[in-house]
């Protein structure tokens, strides 16, 4: 087994972006519809869009996907950066992949001059959040959220 690359998302990979976005949406039990996630990738491949994206390859097929934003704060001159999406394919897990795309956010993160880099999941992930411990201490705070 090769080692993981992380390289920023290409418009080559779509299809499989897409297969991985789904798999993404599916375990966290969401859906949105066809027009968001074909504006998202689009953002993604466009360099004056506040959305970016990396991808983790192995063996030259593309294994896992990240997708960050930048955003300003009201604490900080810096901006934030928001590592939004994390997937893995589930067949591709506990190679290191997740631990190098966080990495790889975090370096751009720090390329932009940013003051923190975040990210959120479902209480219920419990083995995203065995490795998310290993990085950095989960923050106190809790996460409301309305639908308007």
């Amino acid at each position: 087994m090769s080692d993981v690359v992380i390289r920023p998302a290409q418009s080559k990979d779509e299809a499989r972006w897409r297969k991985l976005w789904a798999g993404y949406l599916k375990f966290y039990r969401a859906s949105v519809a066809e027009e968001v996630t074909a504006n998202t990738w689009a953002q993604i491949l466009d360099p004056k869009s506040k959305i970016d994206g990396l991808v983790a390859e192995r063996d030259g097929e593309v294994i896992g996907i990240c997708n960050y934003l930048f955003h300003d704060s009201t604490w900080s001159l810096k901006p934030i950066c928001y590592l939004q999406d994390l997937f893995v394919d589930p067949e591709a897990r506990g190679g290191g992949a997740a631990k190098a795309l966080i990495l790889a956010c975090e370096d751009k993160a720090k390329e932009k001059g940013a003051f923190r880099v975040y990210w959120q999941t479902q209480e219920y992930n419990g083995a995203a959040r065995s490795l998310y411990d290993t990085i950095t201490p989960r923050s106190s705070f809790i996460v409301y959220r309305k639908n308007i």
